[in-house]
């Protein structure tokens, strides 16, 4: 059977090619950014805040999604400088991704006076919506999959689209289209967001915890399936651990190949791990301190009120109706 792959190219304008994978990045923010837009009308905060917040966000969610990759494959590139700034040809790890925006969002939200976690909870289901579409950028560039996999398995046992297999045929070889299982987890991930936001129990930054503690769920069981993991050495009993944790799924799955240049944990897998476990400790931390006094329902308030810019217009206003008269007029005109 003849195996037809996607090219990687949408279009070009003369010189330009425009690739799929700037097309759906674009795709994943806009979603992101119209999610976030309409729980945002529900606290009263102005579109044009998110979209302030997306035009900073996306270039630093890309800037650490990249850092973080290079860091920990700097062999293939300290040659190859400019091969760093090559982003179109893949090579962008998401837990980056999240540093980058998170630390954005920290001096971006602290600027416009709102209280971080309130924010966060609001904007997850759009970093979740992200992270689903944007995998599909993985699928067009035929890169983050898992390892070898009868082709029947894909097509009579998963079900999976033909052109969802035709694309995993890397080389001849079918492989587990790690993406796509990523993506569906993620879909899944929003609908309990949606679900837990609408609940009176929840309290601040415990969307943001539920967050981190599902998509980490998902990518440490994942991450194994795949053949490009990041990874280093760490002490053989961890190791020993993550493949005890994930043993369960080797009556499905087989565990993929991990480059021992790279070392024996697979790094995405040891965070994900430190994520979850850090979520649980801070809502449990956080309720029994007394700290997660706001919940999420609760109105969000800015320390810096419009209150205080209309005071301001409302000034100038004055002053310039009193400019329109006199001598008083030409003392405005003077200043």
């Amino acid at each position: 059977m003849e195996t037809l792959l996607i090219n990687p190219i949408a279009f070009s304008i003369g010189t330009i090619s425009v690739h799929w994978y700037g097309i759906i990045l674009g795709t994943a923010a806009l979603v992101g950014l119209l999610l976030a837009v309409q729980e945002g009308k529900r606290f009263g905060i102005k579109p044009d805040f998110f979209m302030d917040l997306l035009l900073l966000g996306v270039p630093s969610a890309i800037i650490g999604a990249r850092i973080y990759y290079v860091a920990f494959t700097w062999d293939d590139y300290k040659d190859n400088f400019l091969d760093v700034f090559k982003i179109w040809e893949g090579g962008i790890a998401i837990y980056g991704a999240l540093i980058g925006a998170f630390i954005c969002g920290y001096f971006y939200f602290r600027a416009k006076g709102y209280n971080f976690l309130r924010i966060v909870d609001i904007c997850v289901p759009s970093l979740l919506a992200g992270q689903m579409i944007g995998r599909w950028g993985n699928f067009m560039n035929q890169e983050a999959y898992g390892g070898p996999v009868e082709e029947s398995f894909l097509r009579e046992s998963l079900h999976i689209p033909a052109f969802i297999v035709n694309q995993m045929n890397v080389d001849g070889v079918f492989h587990h289209p790690a993406f796509l299982y990523e993506s569906l987890w993620s879909l899944v991930g929003i609908a309990i967001l949606f679900i837990l936001r609408r609940q009176s129990f929840l309290r601040s930054g415990e969307l943001m915890a539920a967050y981190f503690i599902w998509y980490s769920i998902g990518r440490f069981f994942i991450e194994a399936l795949r053949t490009d993991s990041l990874g280093f050495a760490g002490p053989k009993w961890l190791a020993s651990f993550i493949d005890a944790l994930w043993s369960p799924m080797t009556v499905v799955f087989e565990e993929g190949y991990l480059d021992p240049a790279y070392g024996n944990i697979r790094i995405s897998q040891a965070l994900a791990l430190l994520l979850i476990v850090a979520a649980i400790i801070f809502v449990i931390v956080r309720r029994r301190s007394g700290l997660a006094v706001a919940r999420y329902s609760d109105p969000i308030v800015s320390s810096k009120p419009e209150k205080v810019a209309q005071a301001n217009n409302g000034k100038s206003t004055a002053a310039g109706a009193e400019g329109d008269s006199g001598t008083s007029g030409a003392k405005g005109k003077e200043e």
